[in-house]
Order: C-alpha cells, then structure tokens, then sequence
C-alpha cells in the first residue's frame, strides 16, 4: 500500500508556526495541542493548503508562502478616510487596531494609517496582506477521508 500523503480527502494533524520574513512569529502550535482539519474544509488558507499537498506523515518543513498565496496583496480600495470627530473620544496612534462593527453586526479590524485634524485613514487590509510568510510544519498524522 503506497504511502498517504497530504491531498484531497485527506485529514491532516500537524504542527505549524507562521513567521514574517523578520522572523517574528504571528501564530505557532508547536507550545499547544496541534492542529486538525480536512482538506478543502476552509480551516486552511489554499495557499497554505496547496504547499502541503504531498507530504507524507512525520514530515518536518519550512515552506515559503508568497503573498498571492496567503492573504493577497494589500487593495487600496480597503483604505477608508473617515471623519476624525469619529474618534473623538479615542487616543490615536499610527498601528492602533480598531475594531468597527460592519452593518451586518460582524466585526472588522482596521489598523490606523495615518491621521490629522480632520480626517483617519483606516486600512481595512489584513494585516499580513502583502506579505511573504515562512510555514514551518511538522505533520503528525493523515487519515483518508472517505466521501459519501
């Protein structure tokens, strides 16, 4: 019997820490309990996804994602001007996180870009949009996924 590897109708337990090209590291599993999911369930970015595709279990590897890959390049259309009496009763600062509530009562961060008298640019990007992102792996376990 060949050897299972990451594809479709596969479930995949790993471990995994996502760095920045500085090193930085944005989110890990190796200091908790791993990480689970199916293929093509969504958990997984497909970028991410796709650059597992083919790994046996036990596998440890680093695996750059380029930003067309993980979360896309920054739209300046997700670059909103609004009015500073807005934020009057805020103290804001260049990198603050906010967090605004959409009309359908979701919420969505937004990042302060710049700001003065009259107006704050919002930069509704996600904030590892245009970013290349180093995904270190180490799998644990695939188990086939029969589909009905």
């Amino acid at each position: 019997m060949p050897e299972l590897t990451i594809g479709p109708d596969t479930r995949v337990t790993l471990h995994f820490a996502i760095k920045l090209e500085n090193g930085d590291i944005v989110d890990t599993t190796f200091d908790k309990a791993p990480a689970a999911f199916r293929v093509g369930d969504g958990n997984l970015l497909p970028g991410f996804e796709q650059a597992l595709f083919g790994l046996p279990e036990g596998a440890k590897t680093s695996l750059t994602i380029l930003p067309e890959q993980g979360f896309g390049q920054p739209n300046p259309q997700n670059l909103q001007t609004m009015p500073r009496e807005n934020f009057e009763s805020m103290d804001l600062s260049t990198g603050l996180l906010i967090i605004f509530t959409d009309a359908a009562g979701g919420e969505m961060p937004g990042v302060v870009k710049t700001f003065d008298e009259q107006n704050v640019v919002i930069d509704f990007n996600h904030p590892l949009a245009g970013r290349t992102l180093t995904f270190d792996v180490e799998i644990i376990a695939i188990e086939p996924v029969v589909s009905h």
